[in-house]
Formats: C-alpha cells, structure tokens, sequence
C-alpha cells in the first residue's frame, strides 16, 4: 500500500501522540505539524522529518504550495486543537482538499455540524470523528448483549449509573479546558464519548436533567429510549473513592448496568490506532455518529441545575451533603 499523507494540527496537546502513534502503526506519514507551542520533542519519536510551523499562516502556505507541486497530497488532517478550534480546523482541511480526522468533541453545538454538512457536500471530502469507545471489545459486546434483549423485549428499560473521575490539577483550570466557552465545560471535555457510548447502545435522549454544575463537576439524570442514567463527572481528585486513592490512582471510571459492574478498564491502549484503521479501510465515524452526543452536551450547558432532587447519583453527596 502507498503511504498516505497527514498533516496534524495542535501536534502539543495530550491526545496528539495516540494520533501520532496510530498514523505510524497504520503505515503512513506525517507531511506537516501546526502547533503555536514549540516544545514538539515527542515528534522526534514518530515524524521528526514533518515540517512544523508555529504560524497557522505559515502552515497554510505550506499545505496550499505543497498540494500544488506536481503529484503531491495531503489526503487527511488530524485535528487535535482546543474544542471550541474544531470547526475552524475541520473548514480548513476540507477547503484544503482533505477529509478531516478530529478529536471529540466534534464540534461545541449541533448548528455546526448543519453548517459542515454543507462544506462536505461542496468539497466532496469528509468529516471522521474519534468515538473510540465504540470500538473497544467490551463495549461492542455489551452493546450486542443489549441488542439482543431489546429484540427478544423491546420495551425494557435499563438503570445505568455512570461515574467518571479523572483527577486534574489547578493548571486545568487556568488552561483552556477550565474555559467553558473554549471547552464546553466537564461534559462535553470528559463525558461526550461517554454519552455517545450510551446512547448508541441504549437509544436517544429523551429527558435530560442536570443536578449539579459546577466548575469541577457535573452530575444529572437523562432518560434514552431504554435507558434511565444517573451520571456523575469530575475532575476533583477528591471526590474519588478511598479504596481507589490508596492504590495511587487518580482516575475512577465505573458503569453499572441494574446494579451490576460492567468491567471495561483494559482495552484502551490502541483505540486511535483501531480508529485509524477503521476510516483508512472505508469505515469511521461521520458527523450524523456525532449528533447524539453533541446535542446531549449541550443541552447540559444550557440547564440549570435542579440540586439534590429526583434520581441523582449518590456521588453528588459528595458534592452538597
């Protein structure tokens, strides 16, 4: 197989190096990197001959000189930037004459993914999104055990508590993540491909309640078509079971399914490279996979919470006593 060409904007952020890894294990190459961060050491251990720009006009010229010289082609662009840079970054590589590879949140609204259908349509490029939950083996197995109940009772509804904890220090707060309006706040910045995940197996939203917002954490209640799910989301460490911080973890994720533990804590290590794998063989992800949960998280930004009333999760003791 030809190598494929890549080019990768916000090359610096914490996810770049699963994009990195995945286009190396696939086969392929990194042309060009766009970061406004200069400290990229961790291309030397995947693409150290990409050429790198600080200056997003910089890179422009480069992608738009490069695809004009004879045969050349950038045939993808990795998004990895800022959540609120997505759509802008997501425009530029289908204007650019590339399919796009962004990281969730897709994009912070539905409009936009309206507004990308368009520019899909007149490119004749596409939009992939990382949903990697989706192809993580006991996610799919559970997602086919549940199919297979509905069938046989398509009126079942299943209690489903999800709680996630993925402990973040004062920086996160000062970063553009802490930014709502740059992030989209905890839900949509740690929880969308939970509620992707959920609704994929258990239906769409039907009822969405939040109980608490704030600046670490969000909790609420939604109702799927077959699904009744309390959730509870942070990033304060403490807010984490005992048990969990005396074996020096700082990240607890837990979903129970009628009171019982779905085990899914292995599995996660080579999700982008089954991501990649999955679009450059004609599958992934597109913008209707995304509708689910980017409508689902911001709805939550637009709530406001009700406190400790209706089915909550018992974490959110934790939270108001």
């Amino acid at each position: 197989m030809d190598k494929i060409n890549f080019a990768l904007i916000g090359a610096s952020g914490y996810i770049a190096p699963r994009h990195m890894r995945a286009i190396r294990e696939t086969g392929h190459n990194i042309i060009a990197a766009l970061d406004p961060y200069d400290g990229i050491g961790i291309m030397d251990s995947y693409f150290p001959e990409a050429s790198f720009f600080t200056e997003f006009e910089r890179f422009d010229r480069f992608v738009d000189k490069w695809r004009r010289d004879g045969n050349k082609k950038i045939d993808y662009m990795s998004i990895t930037t800022p959540n609120y840079l997505h759509d802008a970054h997501i425009r530029f590589a289908l204007r650019s004459g590339a399919d796009a590879i962004c990281e969730k949140p897709l994009v912070l609204n539905p409009h936009n993914l309206e507004q990308l259908k368009v520019i899909e349509k007149e490119s004749g490029k596409k939009v992939y999104t990382i949903l990697q939950l989706r192809l993580h083996n006991s996610i799919i197995e559970l997602k086919e055990k549940i199919s297979k109940e509905l069938k046989e009772n398509p009126d079942k509804v299943y209690d489903i508590d999800l709680t996630y904890l993925t402990s973040r220090g004062k920086w996160y707060f000062q970063s553009w993540k802490g930014d709502e309006s740059k992030s989209g706040g905890i839900a949509s910045n740690i929880g969308v491909h939970f509620f992707d995940m959920l609704s994929w197996i258990f239906g769409e939203i039907e009822q969405n309640v939040v109980h608490i917002k704030q600046a670490d954490t969000n909790t609420g209640f939604m109702k799927l078509k077959n699904a009744n799910v309390r959730w509870f989301l942070s990033v304060n460490y403490d807010y984490i079971p005992e048990d969990v911080k005396e074996s020096a973890q700082r990240t607890f994720r837990s979903i129970k399914v009628d009171g019982e533990e779905f085990e899914f804590s292995e599995g996660f290590t080579d999700l982008h490279t089954k991501s990649y794998q999955d679009i450059l063989s004609g599958g992934g992800f597109g913008l209707d996979n995304a509708i689910n949960s980017i409508n689902i998280v911001s709805q939550i930004r637009k709530l406001t919470p009700v406190g400790l009333s209706g089915d909550y999760h018992p974490f959110c003791k934790k939270v108001i006593n």
